[in-house]
């Protein structure tokens, strides 16, 4: 079980984890309220839960490439 558990943990996009890091909450309180969020608003908070995983894919390619101003 703890092998399942780990091989999800790292495929499930790492939102949780990101969104956990940044703020200073524990990974699981974020992952219960997504879960507990979807069952109250039927499903709502999943959309944006993928929504936040392609951002986090994508967050390198959102940055600037530049080093200074001058290189406009």
């Amino acid at each position: 079980m703890e092998k399942f558990q780990s091989i999800v943990e790292k495929r499930v996009f790492g939102v949780c984890e990101y969104i956990g890091k940044k703020i200073g909450i524990k990974t699981s309180k974020i992952r219960l309220f997504f879960i507990y969020a979807s069952f109250l608003t039927f499903g709502s908070p999943v959309i944006i839960y993928l929504i936040l995983a392609f951002l986090l894919e994508q967050k390198d390619q959102f940055k600037a490439r530049r080093s200074t101003i001058w290189d406009l």
